[in-house]
């Protein structure tokens, strides 16, 4: 099976290429300094070009389906769901979350993925890492401070955005207890996300959706003057 991966919920931008038989065919990782939509197609165009592939060759697609940034994912949602639709490839979507622990291979514990959601709040689950890795809690979003005070006296692995942005705010918190992935090795890499793609079954490509785990800012904003306007009355 030769998936094509997508993952534009962070700033990091990734597209691949994986065969289930072959293993890694190609990898653009990159820093996007502007809007996913500016970039994310020339990527993927690329990418084919480069392998000497196209679409006719790919067998499934994946795609971040978040949590992360709303219009990045709504972005590579809309450019799987594109591809799909126009081609008959099946889809899968996978979790932001799911996707950042993969890159955790050495050791076992406690793992928590943590994506920035700006002034110390993050995106986050936590894991069990023993032969795999289990899920042992929701997907949530909250204060950092709140998920430390939680977990302060367990040895801890974290990775992601929000694990090297807040290192120190980690770190005075916790201590030795906490080990802290390096930025390098913290970014969604979407061949990770291939490679769980093609274990999974198919999605419906017209029932897929983003996942954000909360409410955009606007809708946050715009429900508080809905809620003072009613109380206003």
């Amino acid at each position: 099976m030769l998936v094509l991966a997508i993952d534009t919920s962070t700033k990091i931008g990734s597209v691949s290429l994986y065969d289930d038989k072959i293993g890694v065919i190609g990898e653009l990782n990159l820093y996007i300094k502007v809007n996913h939509s500016a970039v994310i197609m020339n990527m993927i165009d690329n990418l084919f070009k480069m392998t000497k592939l196209s679409i006719k060759d790919v067998d499934r697609v994946a795609v971040s389906i978040g949590p992360g940034s709303f219009t990045g994912i709504r972005i590579g949602v809309a450019v799987a769901k594109g591809l799909c639709y126009g081609t008959k490839k099946s889809i899968v979507g996978i979790n932001e979350l799911d996707l950042l622990v993969q890159n955790i291979e050495a050791g076992e514990g406690i793992v928590i993925p943590l994506l920035d959601a700006r002034k110390e709040r993050v995106y986050y689950s936590i894991y069990e890492k023993k032969e795999g890795f289990k899920r042992i809690t929701e997907y949530k979003d909250g204060e950092l401070k709140t998920l430390l005070e939680e977990v302060k006296d367990r040895k801890v692995i974290f990775c992601g955005d929000g694990a090297t942005v807040y290192e120190k705010v980690i770190k005075d918190s916790m201590g030795e207890n906490a080990i802290i992935i390096s930025k390098g090795n913290s970014i969604p890499r979407s061949v990770l996300a291939a490679q769980l793609a093609v274990e999974m079954e198919e999605e419906n490509l017209y029932t897929l959706e983003p996942f954000y785990v909360n409410k955009s800012q606007a809708e946050r904003e715009k429900e508080e003057r809905e809620a003072k306007e009613k109380n206003s009355k």
